[in-house]
């Protein structure tokens, strides 16, 4: 497959800045990224290559900052060697190991994740991921009926299936998302796993006693009334997928007006996750 590299540089542009570019990219195609002096690497494969989206998210997300950009094509290789050769496993809380399929296994700790990543999901490398699996392991999920919003590879449904839960429903708008669930369960042996294509239209009539949402700020806010119908009373929503500041406060004040209030947070690299209860 042919791919583009787009080089952004940019003389002002935060972390937090450039991970919120990064992560619009990945919406619109953009299945790898490489840091560069001042800047980062994003790849697409040439066919969905479109400048017009690209000057579009570019106008939405460089808000306080400037950044410039240029295009090139590159030579064919193979493109899963080479992010595989760049890809370790990862270790959560020392319980919990996470590897890709090409990795030898650890049998030292109690759970252990195997996912085949297709390059562009999340491996628990990400540090909303990596505090959702935290939380997954740090609280009680024994008999209870899980719902995994926006669950990509399928990594928290996984390990929710694998801290007992009765149920766990995987719900995900991207066709790539659910197959790749479909896969990582029969790899993982916790075939319990129900996935859907879909957002929140897919839930309504549901009833959970947790729902795991790693997302965005936005879609959250979008998506909040819904979980809060859907989550049995004392049930309890974890969530991820945006900044400490101001996006936790914005997002409890949401929550609280609905009856979901907060309980706590975790904060990594300025990434936040947080606990909610359900109490009205």
């Amino acid at each position: 497959m042919k791919y583009s590299s787009v080089i952004f540089t940019s003389t002002n542009m935060e972390d937090w800045q450039k991970d919120l570019l990064i992560d619009s990219l990945g919406d619109v195609g953009y299945d790898t990224f490489e840091d560069i002096v001042k800047g980062f690497v994003a790849y697409i494969p040439t066919a969905n290559l479109d400048v017009q989206v690209l000057e579009t998210v570019l106008l939405s997300n460089t808000n306080g900052f400037d950044v410039f950009y240029e295009i090139e094509d590159i030579e064919e290789q193979n493109w899963n060697s080479l992010w595989e050769s760049n890809f370790q496993p990862i270790t959560v809380d020392g319980l919990c190991y996470v590897r890709a399929t090409f990795h030898e296994p650890q049998i030292d700790l109690p759970y252990e994740i195997v996912i085949d990543p297709k390059m562009s999901f999340g491996t628990g490398h990400h540090q909303t991921t990596s505090m959702m699996l935290s939380y997954i392991l740090e609280n009680d999920f024994k008999g209870k009926d899980v719902l995994d919003m926006g669950c990509g590879t399928g990594i928290l449904a996984i390990l929710a299936a694998k801290r007992d839960a009765r149920t766990v429903l995987a719900v995900d708008y991207d066709e790539i998302c659910v197959a790749s669930v479909e896969e990582n369960k029969v790899l993982n042996n916790v075939m319990m796993i129900e996935s859907k294509l879909g957002s929140k239209e897919v839930i309504h009539g549901k009833a959970v006693d947790v729902i795991l949402a790693n997302i965005n700020r936005n879609i959250l806010i979008d998506q909040l009334d819904e979980y809060a119908i859907v989550l049995r009373e004392n049930g309890e929503l974890y969530m991820s997928g945006f900044y400490e500041s101001p996006d936790l406060e914005i997002l409890r004040g949401k929550a609280d007006s609905l009856g979901l209030l907060y309980q706590n947070h975790k904060v990594l690299d300025k990434w936040c996750s947080a606990k909610f209860i359900k109490k009205y």
